[in-house]
């Protein structure tokens, strides 16, 4: 028989903090979303060309990909598709795997990428590390790199 063990139930402290890291993370994930789309991209969309421009000749294969942007192979495929209709992407066969495929950035996601970038930063800016004093964004860092750190460790396991 299982011994049951009691909730550690947060504090008005801790639930305080929880909370306003939920609030503050929807905020600005929808802020930078919104500001991203007079490019008529999404912040999906932006993260996947931000790894291909910064990818050995600006080509991932799919399942690596799929692991940076934490998304499913399925999800990515779609992604990947309405991507590749708008010209951003084109999909290449795997020499090395004929199973394997990459996803390649084009010349006009490459384009959009140096275009948008400014802009995407100039929003990261004035949303968020404006607003964040240098001692207090070296403690923020300070504070999330173990978070970070635990979370990767974790991706994979059941």
């Amino acid at each position: 028989m299982e011994t049951e063990t009691a909730t550690q139930w947060l504090t008005d402290e801790e639930q305080c903090a929880w909370r306003t890291h939920l609030e503050v993370n929807k905020l600005l994930n929808y802020q930078l979303e919104k500001d991203l789309q007079p490019f008529g991209l999404t912040m999906n969309d932006y993260e996947i060309l931000v790894n291909l421009s910064e990818s050995e000749d600006h080509r991932m294969r799919m399942s690596d990909l799929a692991a940076a942007t934490l998304q499913s192979k399925s999800r990515l495929s779609h992604q990947i598709t309405r991507m590749e209709n708008a010209g951003l992407v084109r999909r290449e066969n795997c020499e090395s795997d004929r199973r394997g495929l990459y996803t390649v950035l084009t010349d006009f996601g490459l384009e959009t990428m140096q275009k948008v970038a400014p802009h995407h930063v100039a929003s990261v800016r004035q949303h968020f590390m404006d607003l964040v004093s240098p001692q207090d964004l070296s403690e923020l860092h300070k504070a999330l790199t173990p978070i970070a750190e635990h979370l990767r460790s974790q991706r994979g396991k059941p």
